[in-house]
């Protein structure tokens, strides 16, 4: 017995809840993950995942979620995280603070600050990222 059309776009989920994991290259080349109310700690998160999704988990980590197609963060926060995004397509929405951000490729970081932004135009369009920071006399632009 064969699948529907509808059965096929809907794309299998790796969930995970509740969770406290300390690990280096976690989710790295993983696809279709979502994981909820969690503490992730390690370098290189994430790193060349594809459709990674991290709702009120709490992120700790170098050069994280980069080289990832669509990194979706809702509700999070970020400890510690330098060099986040680079080459990452992004919907991001952190509550607090990033320490800095670099290159991503696309998409939409929202936080109330971020200490360093660096956008290097010979490596990605930076019309394609709109940064949006809820802290400071723009709050459009942060950095």
């Amino acid at each position: 017995m064969g699948l529907s059309k509808a059965q096929t776009r809907i794309p299998w989920r790796e969930i995970i809840n509740n969770s406290r994991l300390l690990s280096k290259d976690a989710f790295w080349n993983s696809e279709n993950v979502t994981v909820y109310d969690s503490f992730i700690s390690g370098e290189y998160l994430g790193w060349n995942a594809k459709n990674l999704t991290l709702i009120n988990c709490t992120v700790e980590s170098l050069q994280g979620m980069c080289y990832i197609d669509n990194l979706v963060m809702k509700n999070c926060k970020l400890l510690n995280t330098t060099l986040a995004f680079e080459y990452s397509t992004v919907d991001v929405q952190v509550q607090g603070n990033i320490d800095s951000v670099m290159n991503p490729s696309g998409g939409i970081i929202r936080a109330d600050a971020i200490g360093k932004l660096i956008m290097e135009k010979e490596k990605v369009d930076p019309g394609k990222t709109q940064i949006i920071c809820r802290e400071g006399p723009k709050k459009k632009a942060c950095a």
